[in-house]
């Protein structure tokens, strides 16, 4: 089992900058959990992708929709997984979790899917005003 938790969240001005982070504890971070994802879920919209990264670290993966904006990165040493968020707008409040994957994939569609991923962490809000 791997545990999830995530912190960083709040309320910033539309043009901000937030740095969520994501603790992991449990099975060994580095050698069990390939792919760590963030997700996000606003008020009556679904849980939808938002960027993910492979246990190297050097393969990352971006929403469309903050491509340019958001940086995820990882560190295995310190069992964490970081989603620094430039630029914000108010289309970026929701409830942000952080999610791992025990099996590897490259494939996109696998890595942006929800439902690909085995642990969850209870989530923190980030609410942009404008």
């Amino acid at each position: 089992q791997v545990q999830l938790v995530e912190s960083g969240g709040g309320l910033v001005q539309a043009g901000g900058s937030l740095r969520l982070s994501c603790a992991a504890s449990g099975r060994t971070f580095s050698m069990y959990v390939n792919v760590m994802g963030w997700f996000r879920q606003a008020p009556g919209k679904e849980r939808e992708f938002v960027a993910a990264i492979n246990r190297s670290g050097n393969s990352p993966y971006y929403a469309t929709s903050v491509k340019g904006r958001f940086t995820i990165s990882r560190d295995n040493a310190k069992n964490t997984v970081d989603l620094q968020m430039n630029s914000l707008n108010t289309e970026d409040t929701a409830v942000y979790y952080c999610a791992a994957r025990d099996i590897t994939t490259s494939r996109p569609s696998v890595i942006m899917d929800r439902y690909a991923y085995d642990y969850w962490g209870q989530g923190t809000q980030v609410t942009v005003s404008s």
